[in-house]
């Protein structure tokens, strides 16, 4: 088939467009680069360097003839979120809108969706959410990426899209980045490492449902080959707190020092935990990694990193 992969230059997206490629599927990747790194881009995938909300995409649809559209590309900074929603709506509405509208136009069967289980759900409602969990999402990101599903599903009722949400936890793992909230592994990996002091926001009780970046690409993939439709939790059904994240990290890496605790950042929620039932009798999705393998893995990728800087 052939797939577009929209942010398939950023963390997930190209973890997700290799994925792809080693099954032989025909991938093609819309990314800015605003974000994502070229050097991501895995090989034998087509790359446009381009916006999802350039009029130019549209050629793209129409040139390329896409079977599937696996949208990852986002603004997904909390943060940035709150201090401009208008922003934030433009990135990640009415880029997925447009998408959307293109799909429809130029035939595309299935729109798979990255979304955020931690930016939509409030645990006030109860622990684990659950996907049918009244929403009150405690972000402009987590509205916008709420209102993107309803879109979606808009489509599929109105044209016959098909279509599956999948609602991550925190993904973490190599290629992540330092800016987004669920990047917390990664900074604190690459801090130790480099032997940097580390701040915690809040007290660290706070937890996270931490799901490493290989299970997500398989959820990807389980929804690709699906048939059905609808709105998935991929997670591991388990929280950790940040405080226990750093004892493990802290114990891998070999790190000597301790957290500075500072004060908690607005718009985060205390606890974010999802059930992950659901994709397992429906998409048949359970993830394969431990808390412990993935965090090994993603030290061995940060410290070849290092190295390789040393050495130049």
């Amino acid at each position: 088939m052939k797939i577009l992969v929209t942010g398939g230059a950023g963390f997930i997206g190209s973890w997700v467009a290799e994925g792809f490629i080693n099954l032989g599927h025909n991938v093609v990747i819309v990314d800015n680069l605003s974000s994502g790194l070229e050097s991501n881009i895995p090989r034998g995938a087509k790359f446009y360097p381009m916006d999802i909300n350039a009029p130019e995409i549209e050629r793209v649809f129409a040139e390329e003839k896409f079977d599937i559209v696996d949208h990852h590309a986002a603004q997904v900074d909390l943060l940035k979120s709150i201090d401009n929603p208008e922003k934030d709506i433009e990135s990640n509405l009415l880029g997925t809108l447009r998408l959307l509208e293109h799909s429809v136009k130029y035939g595309v069967k299935k729109f798979i969706f990255a979304s955020s289980g931690g930016a939509i759900y409030n645990e006030i409602l109860g622990l684990p959410s659950t996907e049918e969990l009244e929403y009150f999402p405690p972000s402009p990101y987590g509205i916008n990426k709420l209102a993107a599903e309803k879109y979606i599903q808009y489509f599929h009722r109105m044209h016959g899209l098909g279509y599956i949400v999948l609602r991550y936890s925190n993904v973490y793992g190599p290629r992540q980045g330092l800016s987004a909230e669920s990047g917390v592994v990664s900074i604190f990996t690459q801090r130790m490492l480099s032997n940097q002091a580390i701040s915690i926001y809040g007290d660290g009780n706070q937890t996270r449902d931490f799901l490493y970046v290989e299970d997500a690409v398989r959820a990807n993939i389980m929804a690709l080959n699906s048939e059905i439709v609808g709105v998935f939790n991929i997670s591991t059904n388990k929280q950790t707190s940040i405080k226990e994240l750093f004892s493990y990290l802290k114990a891998l890496t070999g790190y000597s020092g301790f957290p500075e605790y500072t004060e908690g950042r607005v718009g985060e929620v205390k606890h974010s935990w999802l059930s992950n039932e659901k994709a397992k009798q429906v998409l048949n999705f359970e993830p394969i990694f431990d808390l412990k393998t993935g965090l090994k893995r993603t030290i061995e990728y940060y410290r070849s990193r290092v190295s390789s800087a040393k050495n130049r």
